[in-house]
Order: C-alpha cells, then sequence, then structure tokens
C-alpha cells in the first residue's frame, strides 16, 4: 500500500470518528455538558502525556514550556478549543446537531475569511463568491430558525482560530494537545470536584460502565488526533480539505436519520446553498492546486530535467 493511500485512509478514519461524536455524547448521560469538558479534559491530558513519553516527546514538550510565545498561543488555543467542545457537546445533548454540523460544513469558509482579516492573505474571485453564497445561507438559515444559527456560528468561528493559533504556534500533534490540556486541566478538575460537591456530578453513583464511559474521552478525544496526524504527513493538505467534510456530513446524517431533527423546507434550502459555495470553494482550491503544480513543473521540462 502507497504511503498517500494509507494517509487517506489514516484521514478518513480521524473524520470519521470525528462524525460519529453525535452517537457518542448522548451515551454519556445524565452528565451535562460542563461535566463531559472536564472530563474530556482531564482523561485527555493523562493519555496525550503517555503518548509524548511513548513517541519521545518530551524534549519538545519542554521546549514549549520555555517559549513564552508559544505557550501563550498554545494556552488561548487551549481556551478557544474549550469553548469549542463545550459548545459541541451541549448542541449534541439539546437536539442541534443538524446546527452542529452547520459549524463544521462553514468552518474552512469561516478559517479563509479570518486569514483574509488576520493574516492579511489575499483571497481569489471564486473564494469571495464562495464566501458571499455562504453569507446568503446563514440569511436564509437564520430566517428558518427565527434567531442566529449561534451554536454553528460558535463552532465554525471557535474551531477558525484554534486553528489560526495552532498554526502560528507551529508545534507538533501530541505536544501540543498534552501541553493545552496541561494547561485547562487545574480548571477542568476544580470543574469536577465543585459538579461533585454540590450534589450535580455523575461520576459516582451512576455505575462502573459511566465512570468508564467518562474516562473514555481521553481516548476518543486522542485516537482521532492520532489519525490525522498520521495523514497530515502524507497526503497534500487539499486532500485533507476534501476529507474534512465527512466529518459534517456524517453528523449531518445522524441528527436527520437517527435523531430526526426538524428540517422544514426553508432548513434544507439553506443547507443546499451552503453546500453550492462549498463545492465551489473546493473546486476552485483543487483547480488552484492543479495549477500551481503545472507552474512549478514547467521549467522542468522545459530545461529537459
Amino acid at each position: 500500500m502507497s504511503e498517500q493511500r494509507r494517509g487517506v485512509m489514516f484521514g478518513a478514519a480521524a473524520y470519521v470518528m470525528w462524525g460519529a461524536f453525535p452517537l457518542y455524547f448522548p451515551l454519556l448521560e445524565p452528565a451535562g455538558a460542563w461535566e463531559i469538558l472536564g472530563h474530556r479534559i482531564v482523561w485527555s491530558l493523562i493519555v496525550a502525556a503517555a503518548l509524548v513519553l511513548i513517541v519521545g516527546r518530551r524534549k519538545q514538550v519542554a521546549a514549549i514550556l520555555r517559549d513564552r510565545r508559544k505557550l501563550m498561543l498554545l494556552a488561548a488555543a487551549a481556551a478557544v478549543i474549550s469553548i469549542n467542545w463545550v459548545t459541541y457537546i451541549w448542541g449534541v445533548n439539546n437536539g442541534r446537531i443538524v446546527e452542529t454540523s452547520l459549524g463544521y460544513f462553514t468552518n474552512p469558509l469561516v478559517t479563509m475569511l479570518m486569514g483574509v482579516i488576520i493574516l492579511r492573505e489575499r483571497m481569489r474571485k471564486l473564494q469571495w463568491v464562495a464566501l458571499g453564497i455562504a453569507f446568503v445561507a446563514v440569511v436564509v438559515l437564520t430566517i428558518d430558525y427565527g434567531r442566529l444559527p449561534w451554536v454553528a456560528l460558535v463552532l465554525a468561528f471557535s474551531f477558525g482560530t484554534y486553528g489560526l493559533l495552532k498554526k502560528s504556534a507551529g508545534v507538533g500533534p501530541f505536544e501540543s494537545l498534552a501541553v493545552e490540556t496541561a494547561v485547562t486541566a487545574p480548571f477542568a478538575l476544580a470543574l469536577i470536584i465543585a459538579l461533585q460537591a454540590t450534589g450535580n456530578g455523575t461520576l459516582f453513583g451512576n455505575g462502573v460502565l459511566h465512570v468508564l464511559m467518562l474516562i473514555s474521552l481521553g481516548i476518543i478525544t486522542v485516537v482521532p488526533l492520532a489519525c490525522f496526524g498520521a495523514a497530515a504527513i502524507r497526503v497534500p493538505m487539499v486532500t485533507i480539505g476534501l476529507l474534512q467534510y465527512l466529518a459534517p456530513i456524517l453528523q449531518f446524517a445522524v441528527g436527520v436519520f437517527i435523531a430526526h431533527e426538524a428540517m422544514p423546507p426553508g432548513r434544507w434550502a439553506g443547507f443546499a446553498i451552503v453546500w453550492v459555495a462549498l463545492v465551489i470553494f473546493s473546486a476552485e482550491a483543487v483547480h488552484h492546486r492543479r495549477k500551481v503544480l503545472r507552474e512549478q513543473l514547467a521549467p522542468l521540462s522545459t530545461t529537459g530535467v
């Protein structure tokens, strides 16, 4: 099996697992979104720390802790991804799975917009077209919902911000997760203890299986990340960009066909407009990638190398 094909399989596995999260989080009831967040951070730290030791990344983690800039960037990333996680968990467990999928459908477009605003990147014409169509979709969905689709917007912008912070930090996935969860773990542990002390925690009194399910949050957080990391070093980012749609497609399918969330005509119309924007965005990205490759290969063909 070629390395690229192996990378595609790793990437698909990562996004399929992320897409299946709406089936997993309801199994953690009666735990609420904040308690799930707390346990996810604490157990993820333990798993990530173990992986750092196993794969020999201790020196890299130590270097991050000595680098004030990287540490601050990852601390900010930890805060942002915590907002993303708790919003997603709340949405899944409160009948808004379809809306969470909208957040991740629109995330590539939001990330592109943030790149223009924050990093001063330049967008190409068809990218502006895709962004404009996506804006129309948000208007249509706002009218349909009778409110802004705030869950989707929080997810899209928080994950976009997280991506920008991680890009700026420029560190590996395992050591990054270890540092991020280490920063937030004291707050997460305090949250778990406070919930237990006030009688709102569910760690005890709900059976061994419930405890094991909460502990497994560390594994289900780190395993997809490991698969994604394995994919990122084997396949082009354009391929990763196309694979990322697997997660919201599965989330949408779970919301509509398993959770049976309402999908009136206006909502279908809004999602259809989003999908049109994504087709334009993805097709333009693939075309641009091929054009760049042709331009890079042209000098070689003319020199006969």
